[in-house]
């Protein structure tokens, strides 16, 4: 439903441009979980003070310390999910790999991905993962930590799930398959979903949306 969402909120500002690049004249804000879009002004006081992704530390497939400060002046993509799953994540980790191959030479644009099962997804384990699928390190972030930082920041920073009115704790599961755009000031931009090759051609050509809107 929030990517069908989002396709029409795309629609709705449709300019004359070819597949893979800017579909859309701007992209809405989002400040919580119902993704409700806001059409503000980048550079206006309202867009200034809207939801932010928190200050959080987590470690990499190489064993280095990620934190906010990592994701300075870049955009990037974040997703949830854990190296055992045999259901969704194998084909989100294949579109998030469309998504690396986009911008493999795109320094502005960083993958983010965060194991939901911290406490089997050692940093050995993220990097025989990050070794088998294919994963270029300084593009793209594989990460582990605390659990509990983890899921606040699933639930809470990224709104990633869907289940809406739904009070969880820590003890329940989180598994979505969204993709979640963040722009330079940590500000949520889209949401999309992450087993959909349109949903994330979408995504793609937001992208490309958002690099324009950090030129002007």
């Amino acid at each position: 439903m929030v990517s069908f969402l989002m396709l029409c909120f795309a629609g709705c500002k449709e300019s004359s441009t070819s597949e893979k690049t800017s579909r859309v004249s701007a992209l809405p804000f989002y400040k919580e979980a119902t993704f409700t879009p806001h059409w503000l002004d980048p550079n206006g006081e309202e867009a200034d003070i809207i939801h932010k992704i928190p200050k959080f530390s987590l470690v990499n497939q190489l064993g280095e310390e990620v934190t906010e400060k990592t994701f300075k002046d870049k955009i990037y993509i974040a997703d949830f999910f854990f190296t055992t799953c045999p259901g969704i994540c194998p084909k989100m980790t294949a579109n998030m790999m469309v998504l690396q191959d986009e911008f493999i030479d795109d320094d502005d644009i960083l993958l983010l991905s965060h194991s939901v099962t911290p406490e089997t997804d050692s940093v050995s384990t993220l990097k025989r993962y990050a070794e088998t699928k294919g994963v270029i390190n300084e593009k793209w972030h594989l990460v582990t930590g605390d659990r509990k930082q983890i899921y606040d920041l699933g639930r809470e920073a990224y709104f990633a799930e869907e289940d809406l009115g739904l009070n969880k704790t820590d003890d329940d599961f989180l598994h979505t398959e969204n993709f979640v755009l963040i722009d330079k000031q940590r500000r949520i931009r889209g949401i999309y979903n992450g087993l959909n090759k349109t949903s994330v051609q979408q995504l793609i050509a937001d992208v490309k949306t958002l690099q324009k809107e950090h030129l002007n």
